[in-house]
């Protein structure tokens, strides 16, 4: 059996793939985890699985860092000064934020609200497609869309046409209540 025999029956992976197996972006830019972590650090000490909960909850469970993510970045913040790992009597690590992670995390207040911005606008997609006839909506948009546009030749004609429903559909949400 080839290599590529075993991957095309083998289930879809989990993680960076989404739900049409295509890699999916990921969640956090260069460096954005480090300031998102420093944050919820400014609310008191917390454990590593602490901190992959408040992000899962942060993201409206888009995102769950994975242990294998979190400590290292835990790593580089206490190499740089910004946190402080303190040992437990159960042999657990608590971490608290320093006046150097305060500090830089001050510095970079606006870059944390664009990335908080980006989580709110996430969430309120995520809400919207947990009501079934929501979901199922916009499902039978996507197929549509898919079928007409992707699936077939069309015209310049029946593509502005398909432009003006969307964009009129669009503005009438807009506009209710």
């Amino acid at each position: 059996m080839r290599s590529d025999d075993r991957h095309a029956s083998s289930p879809r992976r989990e993680g960076r793939h989404g739900p049409d197996g295509h890699r999916r972006p990921r969640f956090f830019g260069n460096g954005e985890l480090r300031l998102v972590m420093l944050d919820i650090l400014c609310a008191g000490e917390s454990h590593g699985y602490e901190l992959i909960k408040a992000i899962d909850t942060l993201t409206a469970g888009h995102y769950a860092p994975s242990p294998g993510v979190v400590y290292p970045t835990l790593d580089a913040l206490e190499a740089q000064g910004f946190v402080v790992l303190h040992d437990e009597e159960n042999g657990r690590k608590k971490i608290a934020i320093t006046d150097a992670g305060r500090a830089w995390l001050g510095e970079n207040r606006e870059a944390l609200e664009h990335i908080q911005a980006r989580m709110r606008a996430r969430a309120i997609g995520h809400k919207l497609r947990k009501d079934p006839q929501m979901k199922r909506a916009l499902d039978n948009m996507k197929a549509v869309l898919d079928l007409k546009v992707n699936q077939a030749e069309i015209s310049p004609e029946t593509l502005k046409q398909i432009i003006g429903i969307i964009d009129r559909a669009a503005l009438a949400i807009s506009q209710l209540d």
